[in-house]
């Protein structure tokens, strides 16, 4: 399967479009601009931080994000020990400027996170904070969370502390721009050295029997006021840097549990019945299973850019579910543990984008320091699970409406032509219903036929329906 293949929205569909973000946000309920007095607040705070007393701007922290990014949660440096490694994660210290109870903390308890959609973006806190003050921009001293976690030469954690800190980064960096000097072997030194963790990182997760599944992200972009849509592959940096955070997550988790006291985000192992279920998907598509592989070594051995293995690992996302978060203090829940992380972890290292990381940082900086966790902190732990799973409900119905209106738009003026395409789903309840992968445009829809659905199957569709009002796309299966 293609992952460069993008197209670009008529220029005439703007209005179609501008209308359905309007609709999708009324639907949703969404907020839109801050409160006045939210606004007010947040302003007075950006200009009086409460800044700490230790100052680690003599660390070179660099950030690494989307290009159009200016909510930087973390920075960071990686090096090498006489042992193994070192690793500073600075996280952005929203407590530096929020308050328990204050008006700006009030509308991000009300919001839980971020929501992101091609080119709009309905923030946790208003940008006067979260892409200025707050924010890790380039050549500015900030307050952070600075986490110090080293390493052994394997790539394990021996030590963590966490402690505020006033840094500064020394530049915003994007992960083409930064893959690009990587593959051209004129990146920094210290990229060499992510790379060593990441793939350490790695094999840890795989020998823990951690899990992820590499399906194409579907990626809706906006260049000179034009939408795009494409699958794309993640580039190598993405997640060498992605492997820091759940170390920095690991890490919290570590500290929390041996506490007795935090949050923890959760996912409950798959149930054995679901897993004799996906085998027999993979030999309804021929894909060899060997009795002796378990569910993480299957996995690893699909390749995504075949559409069988893609068919496959659609087939896989149904066993990951029940995503929660456990608030405890004074016993560990049950269960504590990420299934497909293999290990205990926590959000703690996006607190401009996700109310929970502020919590999480806060509980794991009075710990390090072995002082009591602040009364705030605590009394909130009790209701964020529900909050931030509101919330993350919430983002999800907001990326796919998005999503199906960008596709729907795309496809408006196309109803009647045929498409080749690969059937990665059949409902396991109406073999004739499913879903399909359109290589070119890059679209993920539902598909109907009058005779059973050939998974995995590459086949011929017909785009029967693309209604932008409706936000629906609907193919149906020729040959």
């Amino acid at each position: 399967m293609s992952t460069t293949r993008r197209i670009l929205v008529q220029p005439d569909a703007n209005a179609a479009l501008a209308q359905g973000m309007l609709d999708i946000q009324n639907d949703l309920k969404l907020p839109s601009a801050f409160p006045a007095e939210v606004e007010a607040a947040a302003a007075a705070a950006a200009a009086n931080p409460r800044w700490p007393e230790l100052d680690r701007s003599e660390i070179a922290l660099v950030t690494i994000d989307p290009a159009s990014s200016m909510d930087l949660d973390q920075a960071m440096y990686v090096e090498r020990t006489e042992g193994g490694y070192r690793v500073y994660y600075a996280i952005a210290d929203v407590a530096a400027f929020v308050s328990a109870g204050d008006p700006v903390d009030l509308e991000a308890h009300r919001r839980g996170e971020t929501l992101y959609g091609a080119e709009t973006k309905i923030p946790l806190h208003p940008k006067v904070l979260s892409e200025n003050a707050a924010s890790l921009l380039p050549d500015q001293l900030r307050p952070a969370l600075l986490w110090t976690i080293e390493l052994d030469a394997t790539g394990e954690g021996i030590a963590v502390d966490v402690r505020r800190a006033k840094v500064r980064s020394r530049a915003k960096l994007d992960y083409e721009g930064v893959q690009k000097l990587i593959d051209a072997g004129t990146a920094d030194p210290m990229f060499a050295v992510l790379r060593e963790i990441g793939e350490l990182r790695r094999k840890r997760e795989f020998a823990r029997g951690g899990v992820s599944l590499p399906l194409p992200e579907q990626e809706v972009s906006v260049l000179d006021g034009q939408w795009k849509l494409a699958f794309r592959a993640r580039l190598p940096l993405e997640d060498w840097n992605e492997q820091i955070s759940l170390l920095t997550g690991m890490a919290a988790a570590y500290l929390m549990v041996q506490a007795k006291v935090g949050i923890l985000r959760t996912l409950p192992p798959p149930d054995p019945h679901a897993i004799e279920r996906l085998r027999v998907t993979a030999r309804a598509l021929g894909i060899v299973w060997p009795a002796e592989l378990d569910y993480p070594g299957f996995i690893r051995s699909l390749d995504p850019s075949k559409d069988l293995h893609v068919a496959m690992l659609t087939a896989c996302t149904s066993v990951l579910r029940g995503a929660g978060y456990a608030a405890f203090n004074g016993a560990v829940p049950e269960q504590s543990m990420h299934s497909a992380l293999a290990a205990q972890y926590t959000h703690a290292t996006a607190p401009l984008r996700r109310l929970v990381d502020r919590y999480s940082g806060e509980v794991c900086v009075a710990l390090c320091a072995k002082q009591a966790v602040p009364d705030w902190a605590l009394a909130a732990l009790p209701g964020l699970p529900v909050t931030m799973q509101a919330s993350s409900h919430r983002s999800g119905q907001y990326e796919s409406a998005v999503l199906n209106l960008a596709e729907a738009v795309v496809l408006a003026p196309r109803v009647g032509e045929v498409f080749a395409a690969a059937i990665v789903e059949v409902s396991h309840d109406d073999p004739h219903k499913g879903t399909v992968i359109v290589r070119d445009p890059a679209i993920d829809a539902s598909v109907s036929s009058s005779t059973a659905l050939p998974l995995g199957a590459d086949v011929t569709v017909r785009l029967v329906e693309a209604d932008p009002s409706r936000r629906l796309v609907r193919f149906e299966w020729v040959g």
